[in-house]
């Protein structure tokens, strides 16, 4: 990889945010039939953070973006593209040129991104590419989500793993001798993407549209999982893909610093390192304090290690997402800062 790149591609400076509304297990067992012990038991969640009614993804999207901007010391105005990972946009058309117009970043593209709990890592290789090959040198890659909104708050299985909060990154070009992001591995298994859905549900009822246009329009449901195909698939999948991508860096998993997995649940990062033979010491987790994230789960927990002084310069960093799509995927970084 390192022989066909332009320049190198390096994470400059993190930052994230997350709801003031603090809601407890305790809480939710005033909503649902659960309880603190069942869900920490079942999950390793205690509590999770929700956005308010007059707050927004951008809102969050903004000042996780602010607060890594001003880390970097570096304008909006010199970003030049902007990726937003989320699939609770405000705006069903994208948020990410909202995101744009809310921080100043005037010169920047702005696309979103829809990967769920992946997307965070497919932002990252996303914007490795375009640094890579020379056609950006700063590119701001948020990961934010607010699937409380898209949450059955009477369905105790779901209602209990979800929060909010959005995560960002700014990746620089750098010379190739200091590349950063060392590799990826993607994959989608479109066939189980009943396993996890917000599905789209048409609305039968005859109508004069229907009668006219012989068309029928809907709306978004909520959220639903199959909680053990989703286990099951994530303890399989996800070490597959890590070891793969290790592999093919002639990297050991015994030179692996951290080990930073979508913040799913905690019987998930378990089971993967324990498969992987990385010892939970060098797992990466806020996933008691969040719950599942989705897109901000990961740049979230990667922020708060980076701010308790836990990364040092050149540790080896095994980041991987997984959820709906079935997408999964991997990338490794060596930390530069």
């Amino acid at each position: 990889m390192e022989s066909s790149i332009m320049q190198g591609a390096s994470i400059l400076a993190t930052g994230s945010a997350v709801p003031d509304l603090c809601v407890s297990n305790q809480t939710l067992s005033q909503i649902v039939d659960t309880s603190d012990d069942w869900i920490v038991t079942r999950t390793g969640i205690k509590e999770r953070r929700l956005v308010a009614k007059d707050q927004s993804l951008v809102d969050l999207a903004a000042l996780a973006s602010t607060r890594a901007l001003n880390k970097a010391s570096i304008s909006p105005l010199d970003i030049d593209l902007i990726i937003l990972a989320t699939s609770s946009p405000s705006d069903l058309f994208g948020s990410a040129s909202k995101l744009q117009a809310k921080i100043s970043a005037n010169n920047a593209i702005a696309f979103d991104l829809t990967a769920a709990c992946s997307g965070f890592v497919l932002g990252i290789v996303t914007a490795t590419q375009f640094i890579q090959n020379g056609s950006y040198k700063n590119i701001l890659v948020v990961g934010a989500d607010v699937l409380s909104r898209w949450t059955d708050w009477s369905d105790r299985s779901t209602c209990i793993l979800f929060g909010d909060g959005a995560g960002a990154a700014i990746l620089q070009a750098c010379p190739r001798h200091e590349n950063g992001i060392l590799g990826f591995q993607l994959n989608t298994d479109g066939n189980k993407s009943d396993q996890l859905s917000i599905a789209y549900q048409e609305n039968f009822a005859k109508t004069s549209l229907h009668e006219i246009l012989n068309m029928k329009q809907g709306f978004f449901q909520q959220i639903t999982m199959n909680g053990k195909e989703v286990y099951k698939f994530a303890v399989s999948k996800v070490p597959a893909s890590i070891s793969k991508c290790l592999q093919s860096l002639n990297i050991s998993s015994e030179q692996v610093n951290w080990l930073l997995l979508h913040q799913a649940n905690e019987r998930i990062l378990n089971a993967v390192a324990d498969r992987l033979s990385i010892p939970s010491s060098k797992l990466i987790s806020n996933l008691e304090k969040y719950g599942n994230t989705s897109a901000a789960s990961i740049p979230l927990a990667l922020d708060e290690a980076i701010k308790e002084d836990k990364i040092k310069f050149n540790d080896l960093i095994v980041i991987s997402g997984f959820g709906a799509g079935l997408t999964w995927g991997t990338v490794i970084i060596k930390w530069k800062c």
